[in-house]
């Protein structure tokens, strides 16, 4: 269930009471796990996958309710931000409350919601606070090249930092300071919104922690292209002289794209980062620790090897592989940060490479079944293959709904997906996958919210390789507090005390 997803009246899921009520809800439903998206702030295409931080929180994530307790914000200003927002917008207008509150409209939050949380940041006496001085004192090393990042590239109309002058983007000393003095209030702003999106996540971690609910995290293998990581850490990466990529990640052809998946990440100077033995990749797995406790790393495969496509291309199809760092990258980790517990995501095609790789680590690989019935052979999604160290899943953020998937089988998948589930029709499909995950040998069992409901194309998060309509859809209130929660939470937690992950 991503934190957006979540109801809530402005727009988008954030730290709000509803999600205590998730919590809640999955403590009625004898659950063990919450599994979230990235959580730091989005970038272009809205995907948190494309972050401006790999250490930074989203600040859609903040709840406003705060502030209105604080007395920094009011309703009445709160509501109004967004009605000025649609005052000229017929389809808001016209639009159903259905649709209102079903899908996110990030334009409206980048003015409206910023908006806001300037006019909080301005009536606040942040300053003399103990613990907000205390949090730019310990997360600097990251808190100090972002804020001044971010408040750069407002002043310059939100442009990539390769648009900027030359000596702000190759972070000339007489630039920078300049910069940091002139821009000092941006900088003071976008270090509030970090303190209250760690403060209130923190807080809400807290509250499910104690409810015997664990949060796995997730992070991107890559950093954005255009982010703080890369403008502030440019040795980092794979660049040239006026830091460029040379080349940018993505992954050959495959089952979600016939080009494959161009992500435009730019790539690891892997070399660099064994000399300096991984240091920041161990402060970014330590500040996931902090986060999350257990963390999903995404194309875990890089790892062994990546795929490296010239800058400037406009697919896919002609990359090729590199070594990554393998092993030694986790054992550094492992060292440094006490075994933290992380999940592989290991999907696509696997190399006899990666498969020890992953072994060797320990870490569980991901099997997702949605991947088990679209060629009749008997592969290693179907749930007789399983080993124990995995997470099984009816299917992930990059899939489409079970009941979206099932209508876009062909006949003779649609024929093996019965015959193995023993059914006659698939009117209960998503319960019927959700019972075959659970009664696997599997580790651990991950759900998604839409599957549980069982509900259509129409609740797909997203669609890889295609941009405009990913990463909005939220679950309508009645799902979290009418009668369906009741029903929803009944039938999870009998299905986990009937398969023993009670």
């Amino acid at each position: 269930m991503a934190v957006f997803s979540l109801p809530n009246k402005y727009g988008i899921g954030c730290f709000s009471k509803e999600a205590y009520d998730f919590v809640d809800f999955l403590v009625e439903s004898k659950q063990k796990y919450w599994q979230i998206l990235p959580l730091g702030p989005t970038g272009y295409g809205d995907s948190p996958y494309q972050s401006f931080s790999t250490f930074a929180g989203n600040p859609y994530y903040i709840d406003l309710q705060e502030f209105i307790d604080e007395e920094l914000l009011s309703e009445e200003e709160c509501r109004e931000a967004y009605e000025e927002y649609y005052e000229s917008d017929k389809w808001y207008q016209n639009a159903s409350d259905d649709e209102k509150n079903g899908y996110v409209d990030y334009e409206a939050h980048y003015h409206a919601r910023f908006s806001l949380l300037k006019r909080a940041y301005t009536r606040s006496n942040i300053a003399s606070d103990k613990e907000y001085a205390k949090f730019i004192i310990d997360e600097a090393y990251w808190l100090d090249d972002y804020s001044l990042y971010m408040a750069i590239k407002d002043y310059n109309h939100g442009t990539s930092f390769y648009d900027w002058e030359p000596a702000l983007r190759l972070r000339q000393k007489k630039a920078m300071d300049k910069a940091a003095k002139d821009l000092a209030f941006d900088i003071g702003f976008y270090k509030f919104l970090q303190y209250y999106f760690m403060k209130q996540w923190l807080k809400l971690k807290a509250y499910a922690n104690e409810k015997g609910i664990e949060i796995i995290g997730d992070i991107p293998i890559y950093v954005a292209a255009d982010s703080a990581d890369t403008w502030s850490n440019p040795e980092l990466f794979i660049f040239d002289k006026e830091s460029r990529p040379r080349g940018v990640a993505g992954c050959p052809p495959d089952y979600f794209s016939a080009t494959g998946q161009l992500w435009g990440n730019p790539l690891y100077d892997w070399e660099y980062h064994k000399n300096n033995n991984f240091s920041w990749w161990i402060k970014r797995l330590a500040k996931c620790s902090e986060l999350y406790d257990v963390v999903r790393i995404d194309h875990f495969r890089a790892f062994d090897e990546y795929y490296f496509i010239p800058f400037g291309d406009i697919t896919a199809e002609y990359g090729h592989w590199e070594p990554g760092p393998g092993h030694d990258l986790f054992k550094a980790v492992n060292r440094e940060l006490n075994n933290p517990k992380i999940i592989a995501e290991d999907l696509g095609f696997l190399t006899p490479t990666v498969l020890k790789l992953v072994k060797k680590t320990g870490y569980p690989g991901m099997k997702v079944l949605e991947f088990a019935f679209d060629s009749g052979e008997d592969n290693d999604y179907l749930p007789h293959n399983y080993d124990k160290n995995c997470v099984v899943y009816t299917g992930t953020h990059d899939n489409d709904t079970v009941k979206g998937w099932y209508k876009s089988l062909k006949r003779v998948d649609k024929n093996n997906l019965k015959e193995y589930l023993c059914i006659k029709n698939a009117r209960n499909l998503n319960r019927d996958m959700i019972r075959l995950a659970e009664s696997s040998v599997a580790d651990t069992c991950i759900i998604p919210i839409q599957d549980v409901y069982g509900f259509g194309s129409e609740a797909r998060i997203n669609t890889p390789s295609t941009l405009g309509h990913n990463w909005k859809w939220r679950l309508l209130p009645a799902y979290l507090y009418g009668d369906e929660r009741k029903e929803a939470a009944e039938y999870l937690k009998k299905t986990a005390e009937i398969y023993g992950r009670a």
